[in-house]
């Protein structure tokens, strides 16, 4: 508890010039341990290509290495981390009266309405039982572009507006073009409505939050009248789908020591992440608008990664931006197939790479400048990663001995640093769950959560090097004009045939085939190592795709407790009422 309590008594600003400071020395560490593992034939042009290459992906490492630090030492030594981090969120015996009219917006665009309207009859219906659907307006905000879709839209969100008449009010609103994708469809909202609510929780398609979690944030912003976003932690909801599975467990045991970690230094400069928040109306209305990019280029016209960009645009009004670090608040789906998630990652590429033009911003916030360019680091890591692998082959296939090109005992502690920051914010969580009995069997048993440890290590080390190579696909495409669009998801299961996976992921299996074939001929030594942290998932990014699809692999991995959470485990009661809810009743479009 000394440990918490010192770390709670820092200055923001002192911990924010802390954290620079170890991230500062960590990266130049790691770059001097590069330098001396490639020092055998001396520094040249390409020992210093290497070393830029490795520069561009050494802030993902190091930031996850430290967030994950700080959110681990408070995890283990606070009962409750959320009031270590917000005072305001500490738990309550009972929450204040609901005063704030709060506007619920649910995003949606060529979705399953069924879908939509199972998430939200749920969530009003533990609203209403908890007697503060007065103070509550759901808006569904459609920008469908299938006229199909958009008919069976209206026969269901009309009937879940009647099932609610007079006790929670129901508007659907739908746009046949969607200009300014999701941050225009919101900007809509705010100009037609915005005025007549205080505050509003931003849902996607994909995200279910509780009542209870939603009444908490909310009482937590009517107290905090400067909060002008709270960001609840959004984590995997139980899923049948094996990709998905092993996908969002990872996350499960990265993200918390990481979002508690970040927010100790981020503090009032926090992320937004697009849904299942609580925002401020009037300052959001008044102060967040992004204006489409001017130009002709392929970053010109309007943002597909808003978030980000009005989280800083909030805390440059004056208004705090925080998270609330809780697993039980709210979920969402994640893309059941590798071909689904690479989709999504495009558009999330392209929309970071936007942020280009928003760090010089007049009146932002130092912090909020750091959060951009982290963000398109991101991404830009990804073309680092297969820069290295090429040229770093290249270079081996040319000497006689790796030992001529890599001095071994420097390259195997920075094999070890690297791999040990990589996996630091996931080994965070594991030293947490196995610490506690109550995680423990929440996860299904000490060895169902080991087992599904290691298999979700097996497959990060798989998946990671094809979104690299993804990633660099997608810059190159963009160099030739190649521009990403929004376009709607495939959320339910579904097996992906050979032939498709083939067509998307050759690049990833001709990249890997050639890594392997060069060391196998040139350096047959170093070919272990590459294989396992690189060319084994380009080389089996097929299998990978297909085999992950396969809904007897999932139902294999639900029934053996692989990738298991405790929402399966324990399922929460909203959870339990939204699976179970029965169809609302619904008349044919002719009877309109």
């Amino acid at each position: 508890m000394f440990a918490v309590q010192s770390l709670i008594d820092v200055p923001v600003r002192s911990r924010r010039f802390a954290f620079l400071a170890l991230v500062t020395v960590s990266m130049t560490g790691l770059l001097v341990l590069a330098g001396l593992t490639l020092s055998p034939r001396g520094f040249g042009v390409s020992d210093y290509a290497l070393l830029f290459l490795f520069a561009l992906t050494t802030p993902w490492l190091v930031v996850g290495f430290w967030n994950a630090v700080i959110g681990f030492v408070i995890m283990a030594a606070a009962r409750d981390p959320s009031a270590v981090l917000i005072p305001e969120a500490a738990r309550r015996h009972q929450l204040s009266p609901i005063r704030a009219s709060t506007a619920i917006l649910m995003c949606v665009r060529n979705e399953s309405p069924h879908r939509v309207v199972r998430n939200l009859d749920t969530m009003m219906a533990d609203i209403e039982a908890a007697g503060e659907a007065a103070r509550f307006h759901v808006y569904i905000l459609s920008d469908t572009s299938r006229p199909e879709v958009g008919a069976a839209e209206k026969v269901a969100f009309d009937a879940l507006s009647r099932k609610w008449g007079g006790r929670l009010a129901v508007t659907y609103r739908r746009r046949e073009i969607n200009t300014g994708f999701k941050a225009g469809n919101i900007r809509d909202f705010l100009e037609r409505w915005g005025d007549g609510h205080d505050l509003m929780v931003t849902l996607d398609a994909d995200s279910f939050m509780t009542a209870a979690g939603i009444l908490r944030m909310v009482d937590i912003m009517q107290r905090q009248p400067r909060l002008g976003i709270l960001q609840s932690l959004v984590i995997g909801m139980p899923t049948t789908s094996a990709f998905a599975r092993l996908f969002q467990f990872g996350m499960r045991l990265g993200l918390r020591s990481w979002t508690i970690g970040s927010a100790w230094w981020q503090a009032d400069c926090g992320p937004y992440w697009g849904h299942n928040a609580v925002l401020r109306v009037a300052p959001f209305k008044t102060h967040c608008a992004i204006p489409p990019l001017t130009g002709k280029g392929i970053l010109s016209g309007h943002i597909l990664s808003h978030d980000q960009i009005e989280a800083a645009l909030m805390r440059r009004a004056g208004y705090d931006v925080r998270v609330l670090p809780e697993e039980d608040l709210g979920w969402e789906e994640n893309p059941p197939t590798l071909i689904e998630f690479i989709r999504r990652d495009q558009r999330w590429l392209l929309g970071t790479l936007q942020y280009v033009f928003f760090i010089g911003l007049p009146g932002l916030r130092p912090v909020s400048r750091i959060q951009l360019v982290f963000a398109m680091l991101m991404f830009l890591g990804s073309p680092a990663w297969i820069g290295l692998s090429i040229f770093g082959t290249v270079l081996l296939a040319g000497v006689p001995a790796p030992s001529a090109f890599i001095d071994p005992d420097y390259g195997l502690a920075l094999l070890s640093v690297v791999l040990s920051m990589w996996f630091a914010p996931k080994v965070a969580t594991v030293i947490d769950v196995l610490s506690r009995p109550a995680l423990r069997l929440g996860f299904g048993s000490s060895l169902r959560f080991l087992t599904s440890v290691v298999a979700e290590t097996l497959f990060s080390l798989l998946l990671s090097p094809i979104m690299w190579a993804c990633h660099t696909a997608s810059f190159l495409g963009l160099l030739f004009g190649r521009v990403i669009g929004w376009t709607g998801q495939i959320r339910d299961d579904h097996a992906i045939p050979w032939a498709t996976a083939l067509s998307k992921l050759w690049p990833q299996t001709l990249l890997g085939c050639g890594l392997v074939a060069t060391l196998s001929l040139a350096q047959p030594a170093a070919l272990p190592y590459v294989f396992v942290l690189i060319a084994a998932g380009l080389v089996l990014s097929v299998p990978l795709c297909v085999v992950t699809s396969w809904r007897s692999v999932g139902r294999a991995l639900q029934r053996l407790g692989v990738g298991r959470l405790p929402e399966e485990t324990v399922p929460p009661e909203a959870l339990g009422r939204r699976a179970s809810a029965a169809p609302i009743a619904m008349e044919s479009p002719s009877a309109d």
